[in-house]
This record gives C-alpha cells, structure tokens and sequence, in this order.
C-alpha cells in the first residue's frame, strides 16, 4: 500500500479556507431578505369613494400622500385673480389688431394669443369657482402688476394705423409677456396648489417662446 504524503501546512490552511467560503455562501442564499421586506413596509387599505373599490397603497405610497397637501394658499388665488385681468388686458390689445395692423404676421400673432389667453381665463375663473373664491379680492391694484400697458399707453395704441400700430404692439406686448412670466415665476416658488404651478409652468413656456418671435418682428 502506498504511502501517501503527510499534508503540508500550506494544503490545510487551503482547505480550510475553501470550506468556510463554501458554508459564508450558503449562508447568504438562505437567508430571508429582511432588508427589503423591512423597507417596502405594510400594504395599507384605503376606502374608495362612493361606488368605489377599496385601494392598497405601499406604505411608501401612503406616506406620500398623507403629506402631499396641495390646499391653495394666498399666493395661488392672488395668481388667478390677478392673471386674469393681466390676460384681460391682453385680450384687448390684440381686438386691435385686424383693423390696425399692417403686418399680416401681426395679425396672426395677435389671433394665436387671443386664442390662447381665451380659455386660460375661462380655466383660472373655473379654478376660483372650485375653490370657494371670488374672482376679484385682495385690494390688488391691477394698475401696478408687471407687464401692464398704462392707459396712455393704449390709447396710443388704439390711435395707431399700419407700421406704427405693429411697432407699438409688439413692444407692449414684449413687456406685458415678460410681467406675465415674473409672476407665474413667483406663483411657483410662493404657491402651494398643483393645478395653478401647472398653469404658471404653460405661461412661462408659451410666452417665452411667443416673446422670442415677437422679439425677431420688431
């Protein structure tokens, strides 16, 4: 029978090493996946509406909307108020331009302004409706909001024909944008309400762009 070397130190140690790699791996494929389950949390069950099913939300979902509140707050119906009669305005210096302008790019831009600011007034008196407030309020004085033309200012408007009226309306109407964008920017750092930081986020991209192309008319 043949006689097998004695193992060296060096084999031991190896061998050994091997088995606890070995067992470290079995170890980790059994164990339960506590970290996960302790992050996802309890379902929780909310009662649905009238004629509604029940919801299951995540415990994350829940969370999220326990502090998700977006109740309007002062800022947000001083916004709607006020950006109605800024649109207002608006709407009444482009009534002037199919009479009085002699650009037929003006009398475009005007009808695609008329046609946007429209329906944005109808949204923001609706969103005042819903919400228990009155269109007019808060000792605003309209005359000092960002943007708006003076009445001077308009009656110059009203008077003028042709290349004057077309250089004059693009220059009020750059500067009554640019209030329009100042205060949808303040809306959305002091508001608190989705639905108008939505509004404000579409003023700001429309009249940005409409003030880039008004800007290449002049």
């Amino acid at each position: 029978m043949p006689i097998r070397p004695a193992p060296t130190r060096a084999s031991l140690l190896t061998a050994s090493l091997t088995a606890l790699a070995v067992l470290g791996l079995g170890a980790c494929d059994s164990a339960p996946d506590t970290g996960s389950a302790a992050a996802a949390g309890p379902s929780v069950i909310v009662p649905g509406g009238p004629g509604e099913a029940n919801r299951t939300l995540s415990a994350e979902e829940a969370e999220r909307q326990r502090t998700d509140d977006d109740s309007p707050n002062s800022a947000d119906v001083a916004y709607a108020r006020m950006m109605i009669r800024h649109h207002a305005q608006a709407l009444e210096m482009t009534a002037l331009a199919p009479e009085h302008a002699g650009s037929g790019q003006v009398r475009k831009l005007a009808e695609r302004i008329s046609a946007a600011q429209g329906p944005e007034i109808t949204a923001m008196k609706g969103w005042l409706t819903s919400h228990g407030q009155q269109e007019t309020g808060g000792g605003h004085d309209h005359a000092a909001m960002p943007g708006m033309a003076t009445e001077a200012q308009l009656g110059k408007l009203r008077a003028a024909d042709g290349k004057a009226f077309d250089r004059l309306f693009l220059t009020l109407m750059i500067t009554h944008h640019e209030g329009a964008i100042t205060m949808a920017t303040d809306v959305k750092a002091q508001g608190n309400n989705v639905q108008i930081e939505e509004m404000a986020d579409d003023v700001v991209a429309q009249q940005t762009s409409e003030i880039a192309r008004m800007r290449g008319m002049l």
